[in-house]
């Protein structure tokens, strides 16, 4: 006869087995995970050295270009701009690095800075565009006429552009001395320019700006200074709006301009003004401006060639 010790320790047998074989089929099974995992570790381990490797490599390549842009940099411009004026402006987040650059390859090509001229922060903030619009119509000299649009960019173009330019048709300053002072000394005070003492108008500008904008506002800032720069150069012989690496995007003043066929066809942009590359166009498309010609110029996907005279991407 079959006793009920004998039931209750052939179930706990049973259920010893059983857990038995939970246990070693977990450990043969972890052991084949594990394996897997570490097999597939080295696997992503070996494909993140060569992508170092290569991007290595591509920065080393990057470097050469560079170098051999600023090498032959002042060779490529020289002359290009032999007894021509240039004034230099600049917003509050372009590189001074780059605005250097810019100047010395300038003088390669023959030209001579008249002037700085640095849009502040406060320039494009839009909770200061009324403030900013007040001066403008304020210090308007004799005989400036102000564009018709009333957005804040395209007003100061209008007012600093005959400063900041001489006239296209007889190479004469547009605005007296006294003028001049007089409205650059009340947008300093004003809080939105920052200019240098020895300010004199030139034949042609560049408009340095950064990379793409962010933060609240940042499409609108990005257009004050695009429309801004615009309107420079509808008042003198040329203007090129020269941004770094974004630019070119919907929230940079690049890709503001770019987007507007109007601004296109007088004004020049490139995107890649923080490369020495980029800073050999700049120079190059203001020769094209002279021409009366324009082009979207750098690495960008809405340029439309690296250069002037390159073909078209």
């Amino acid at each position: 006869m079959i006793s009920l010790r004998y039931h209750i320790i052939s179930i706990a047998a049973v259920f010893l087995a059983l857990a038995v074989g939970v246990v070693l089929g977990s450990t043969t099974l972890s052991r084949t995970l594990l394996s897997g995992l570490n097999n597939e570790n080295n696997d992503l381990g070996t494909q993140v050295s060569e992508l170092e490797d290569q991007r290595n490599a591509l920065n080393a390549r990057l470097g050469d270009a560079d170098s051999f842009a600023a090498t032959v940099g002042p060779l490529a411009v020289k002359g290009a701009l032999a007894q021509r004026t240039v004034v230099l402006v600049t917003t509050a987040d372009a590189r001074p690095t780059d605005r250097d650059a810019l100047k010395g390859l300038i003088a390669n090509a023959g030209a001579t800075v008249t002037g700085e001229l640095q849009l502040t922060e406060a320039f494009a903030d839009q909770a200061r565009s009324d403030q900013l619009k007040d001066i403008v119509t304020r210090l308007l000299p004799a005989g400036v006429q102000l564009p018709t649009a009333p957005d804040p960019g395209t007003l100061a173009g209008g007012l600093l552009g005959p400063l900041l330019l001489i006239s296209k048709a007889d190479n004469k300053p547009q605005v007296s001395v006294e003028e001049s002072a007089a409205v650059l000394s009340g947008l300093t005070d004003g809080g939105f320019i920052k200019a240098t003492p020895d300010l004199k108008p030139a034949q042609l500008a560049i408009v340095l700006t950064g990379g793409a904008a962010s933060g609240d506002g940042a499409g609108d800032r990005a257009a004050t200074i695009a429309r801004f720069a615009a309107q420079v150069d509808r008042s003198g012989a040329g203007t090129v709006l020269a941004g770094s690496a974004g630019s070119a995007n919907g929230t940079g003043s690049v890709g503001v301009v770019r987007a507007d066929t109007a601004a296109t066809s007088i004004l020049s942009t490139v995107d890649n003004a923080d490369t020495p590359a980029g800073q050999i166009v700049t120079v190059l498309a203001l020769v094209e401006q002279l021409d009366g010609k324009s082009g979207r110029y750098g690495s960008g996907g809405n340029a439309q060639a690296p250069a002037p005279g390159a073909p078209a991407e």
